[in-house]
């Protein structure tokens, strides 16, 4: 594996977070990979797209989605690979991963809501 962009999560802290958390985050990388591709910005865009496939590929390695949950993280990994890199995309239809990845941030802060609500 090449730089670690995140070290400490590499280190295991990401293996504390849920699986929202684990997959909002790797939307905010998509989300970042996507505007720097729209806005032909090739570095931003190479370092945005590293961060969220290592994000990806430390939740596919995380044991606890070693179930039902492996598979649709792998083809998920394959389609933004896809549909980020390719210039001819092989899955033509349309694809709102935008909205996927959105509903993971939200259920994440409402998450995280509601943990510091129990806290106090």
């Amino acid at each position: 594996m090449s730089a670690l962009y995140h070290p400490t999560l590499a280190k295991g802290r990401w293996y504390s977070l849920t699986l929202v958390e684990q997959l909002g985050n790797v939307g905010s990388e998509y989300e970042r990979a996507l505007k720097a591709k729209k806005n032909g910005d090739p570095t931003r865009f190479d370092q945005a797209f590293a961060r969220m496939l290592e994000l990806l590929d430390l939740t596919i390695g995380d044991a606890r989605w070693k179930n039902h949950r492996l598979k649709e993280l792998t083809r998920l990994r394959e389609v933004l690979c896809d549909e980020l890199w390719n210039e001819k995309q092989e899955y033509p239809q349309a694809r709102d991963l935008r909205e996927y990845f959105l509903y993971f941030g939200i259920a994440a802060r409402n998450q995280q809501e509601k943990t510091q609500l129990v806290a106090k």
